[in-house]
C-alpha cells in the first residue's frame, strides 16, 4: 500500500480512539493519555528491537526479548539503559501489558507501576533528566476516565488496544517516520480545537518549515538547534526534514516554561527517533533562568514565542546587566517580553549563524523601549530580514505576523524587507502556506533584490532615516488595486450620452407632434 494511503489509514485510526472516547475525556485532556500511550508503544518496541537483533546477529535467531523472564532479563538492565537510556523488562512491554488488559482488573495500578519503572530505570544516568517525570501527565485514576475503577479500566483498554492497532511500520518499515507523523497529525488536531492556548505549544507545520529554510540557507548541516520556547518540539525537528537525518551534529536544545508541553516535546523527541544524547530541553522560564549556558552559542535558532506576554523586565534590577540584555542599555518593557527573547536569542548566536523569529508585529513600530532596542539592532547589523506574513495562519489568533532574521556576519548593513501577505492558500476559515508559497519566499530573501510591491532591499540611511521603523509596510508599497479611472475618457462618454438623449427627445417630440395632428 502506497505510504499517503497507510498515513491516511493511520490518520483514520487516530479518529477512531478519539471517537471512541468522546464524552468521556476532553479533547485537550485526551490528547495526554493518546500520546503518553504511543510513546509506551514506540520504547517497548524499540527496546524489544534493539535486543532482539543483537541475539539474532549472534544465531539465535529463535530468541524473543517478550517471551522472557523477567528475571532473566534483569541481567541486562545496566547494559540496556547504557545504550539506550532505559529498560523495560518484558512482563511490561506494551504488548504483554496489552494482551493481558483486558482481564487486568487493576489495569489501572498496573500501567502506574510501568510508567514509575520506565522513568526510574534511568535514575543515576546520563538519560534521567530525559525520561524524569515524563508520565506524570498520564493520571490513569482520573475520575475523567470514569467514575469507577472498572469503567476507568474499560477506557485505558480501548486506548491501548486502538495505539495497538496503528500501522506504524510504513515507509519501509521506518518507525520514526510512522510514530512521528502520527504525532504531528495529534498535535495539529489538538491545536486547531484548543483555541488561543493552541498556538502556545504548536507551531503550524508549514511555518515551521519556513523558519527552519530561512535558518539553514547555504547550510548543509549544522552544529545545533536551538528554541529558546520550544513548545512541543515540532519547529526544532524541521531541521532533520530540511537538511537530512543526522546533519544537527550536537543535536536539539530547548526549553519550555509549560510542564505538560514540555513532556510533550521530549515525547515527541523520542517518536522522532531522536536519541536521549542528542536532545536537551529544559522546564523554566527562558528570560529569567536560561538553561543553556554551557551549550551556547547555536548556529541556528528558531522560535515562535508568547507574543507579548508580560514579565519582570526593569522590575528585576538583575536583568539589565544581564549579558544577554544589557548591550542594548534598556530592558524590554514588562509588559511586552517580545523584545526580551529577540535579545536572548541574538545573545546565543553563533557568529556565523542564523535566527528566524516570529513576531508580534507591534515591536516593529512602537515607541519606547523597543524602539531603542530596535536602534540597537539595526546600528550594529544584526537585523537582516523583515518578513511580513498572512494572517490567520496560527491558531488560536488571526493577527498578521512578522518573521525576523538576525545575523552577526552580514556582508552589508542593508536590511531585506519581503511583503509575503499575499503568499498563502485559503482553507475554511485559516490561510495556509502551500509549498510554492514557501519556495517563493525563500527566493525572495536569497535573490535580495528590489521587485515592485514584494521586497525592497533597504540601506541603513534610510532605516534611520524613519526613526528605526521596521514594519515591512514603511519599505514595501502596497499595490493600488482600485480601478483607475480616466476622467478625460467618462466626461467624453457623458457628453455624448447627454448629446444622444438629446437627439431621442428630439425624435420623441416630432412623433408626439404627428400624432397630434
Amino acid at each position: 500500500m502506497p505510504v499517503n494511503n497507510e498515513r491516511e489509514e493511520l490518520h483514520r485510526a487516530i479518529w477512531k480512539i478519539a471517537d471512541d472516547l468522546r464524552g468521556s475525556v476532553d479533547g485537550w485532556d485526551f490528547k495526554q493519555y493518546i500520546l503518553g500511550v504511543m510513546f509506551y508503544r514506540y520504547i517497548s518496541e524499540y527496546l524489544e528491537k534493539y535486543i532482539n537483533s543483537n541475539e539474532y546477529e549472534s544465531g539465535n535467531t529463535s530468541f524473543s526479548y517478550a517471551k522472557l523472564d523477567d528475571e532473566q532479563a534483569e541481567t541486562i538492565r545496566n547494559e540496556m539503559v547504557n545504550d539506550v537510556g532505559f529498560f523495560i523488562l518484558p512482563s511490561e512491554l506494551f504488548c504483554n501489558v496489552r494482551e493481558r488488559a483486558k482481564t487486568d482488573e487493576n489495569l489501572n495500578e498496573t500501567l502506574e507501576r510501568v510508567f514509575k519503572n520506565i522513568e526510574e530505570s534511568a535514575n543515576g544516568t546520563s538519560s534521567e533528566n530525559d525520561f524524569k517525570g515524563l508520565f506524570d501527565d498520564i493520571d490513569v485514576n482520573s475520575n475523567k476516565l470514569g467514575s469507577t475503577v472498572a469503567k476507568r479500566n474499560e477506557k485505558l483498554v480501548k486506548v491501548l488496544n486502538g495505539i495497538g492497532g496503528m500501522n506504524l511500520e510504513y515507509s519501509n518499515n521506518n518507525k520514526n517516520d510512522a510514530f512521528g507523523d502520527a504525532y504531528e497529525y495529534l498535535m495539529s488536531m489538538y491545536a486547531s480545537n484548543a483555541g488561543k492556548s493552541g498556538g502556545e505549544f504548536f507551531t503550524p507545520q508549514e511555518v515551521s518549515e519556513l523558519l527552519m529554510r530561512l535558518a539553514t540557507v547555504g547550510k548543509t548541516e549544522v552544529d545545533g538547534v536551538y528554541d529558546p520556547a520550544c513548545g512541543s518540539g515540532s519547529l526544532l525537528l524541521k531541521a532533520e526534514k530540511v537538511l537530512g537525518r543526522g546533519k544537527v551534529r550536537r543535536g536539539f536544545f530547548g526549553q519550555e516554561i509549560n510542564i505538560t508541553t514540555y513532556n510533550l516535546c521530549r515525547i515527541n523527541m523520542f517518536l522522532h527517533g531522536v536519541g536521549f544524547d542528542k536532545f536537551n530541553i529544559a522546564c523554566e522560564d527562558t528570560l529569567i533562568s536560561p538553561q543553556h549556558w554551557d551549550d551556547e552559542p547555536f548556529e541556528v535558532i528558531v522560535s515562535n514565542p508568547p507574543y507579548s506576554i508580560k514579565w519582570a523586565g526593569d522590575e528585576n534590577p538583575l536583568l539589565i546587566n544581564d549579558p544577554r540584555f544589557a548591550p542594548a542599555g534598556i530592558l524590554a518593557p514588562r509588559k511586552k517580553a517580545d523584545m526580551a527573547f529577540i535579545m536572548h536569542s541574538l545573545s546565543w548566536l553563533k557568529t556565523n549563524g542564523t535566527a528566524a523569529i516570529v513576531c508580534f508585529p507591534g515591536i516593529m513600530y512602537r515607541g519606547g523601549a523597543e524602539q531603542k532596542i530596535r536602534k540597537y539592532l539595526v546600528d550594529n547589523n544584526f537585523v537582516d530580514c523583515i518578513i511580513q506574513l498572512p494572517d490567520n495562519l496560527f491558531f488560536g489568533t488571526s493577527i498578521a505576523t512578522c518573521i525576523t532574521v538576525l545575523k552577526k556576519n552580514k556582508v552589508d548593513t542593508n536590511v531585506l524587507f519581503i511583503d509575503a501577505s499575499k503568499e498563502f492558500l485559503k482553507v475554511t476559515n485559516n490561510n495556509k502556506l502551500e509549498d510554492k508559497n514557501i519556495d517563493n519566499i525563500v527566493k525572495y530573501f536569497t535573490d535580495r533584490s528590489d521587485l515592485e510591491y514584494i521586497v525592497k532591499v533597504a540601506p541603513y540611511e534610510l532605516v534611520k532615516e524613519n526613526d528605526y521603523n521596521l514594519s515591512v509596510s514603511t519599505y514595501v508599497e502596497k499595490e493600488d488595486t482600485r480601478e483607475k479611472i480616466d476622467i478625460v475618457k467618462l466626461n467624453k462618454e457623458i457628453d455624448e450620452i447627454v448629446a444622444r438623449e438629446e437627439v431621442l427627445r428630439t425624435e420623441i417630440k416630432k412623433i408626439i407632434e404627428e400624432i397630434g395632428d
